[in-house]
């Protein structure tokens, strides 16, 4: 019983309780990225869309999902974006999206993913001042 879209305290604890109900490394990961991107942004938005947490600003940033042996974060126009430091390993050969997957006690170059967050977030606010 997820909603589709929320920009609430409910779409906040619905990232809570997915992060709890990980209660791996996952869960940990999850909760570390979610707390670098509020870092890198201060007025992002959480939303809960496709089952997944979603953080925008100016438009969709990216989602965090949980799998099996990977979290991934998904950039929604990553492929738009500088990526000087090599986050982007996964979904490369797209022309929207691109992903960085995080294993299991991989360390997190937090510098360089901040950047990038704010990369994305930049690319919004100029494509939504477009005429």
């Amino acid at each position: 019983m997820s909603p589709k879209k929320s920009d609430s305290p409910s779409a906040s604890r619905l990232i809570d309780q997915r992060i709890e109900e990980l209660g791996d490394w996952r869960g940990k990961l999850l909760a570390r990225l979610r707390a670098l991107i509020k870092q890198a942004d201060p007025e992002v938005v959480e939303e809960w869309k496709w089952d997944v947490p979603v953080w925008s600003h100016d438009g969709l940033i990216c989602t965090g999902e949980a799998y099996k042996n990977v979290v991934k974060m998904t950039f929604a126009k990553g492929a738009s974006l500088e990526d000087p430091s090599g986050l982007f390993n996964s979904s490369l050969q797209g022309n929207t999206r691109r992903a960085i997957d995080f294993r299991e006690g991989e360390k997190i170059d937090e510098k360089a993913l901040k950047a990038l967050i704010r990369s994305a977030i930049k690319l919004n606010a100029e494509r939504s001042n477009q005429p």
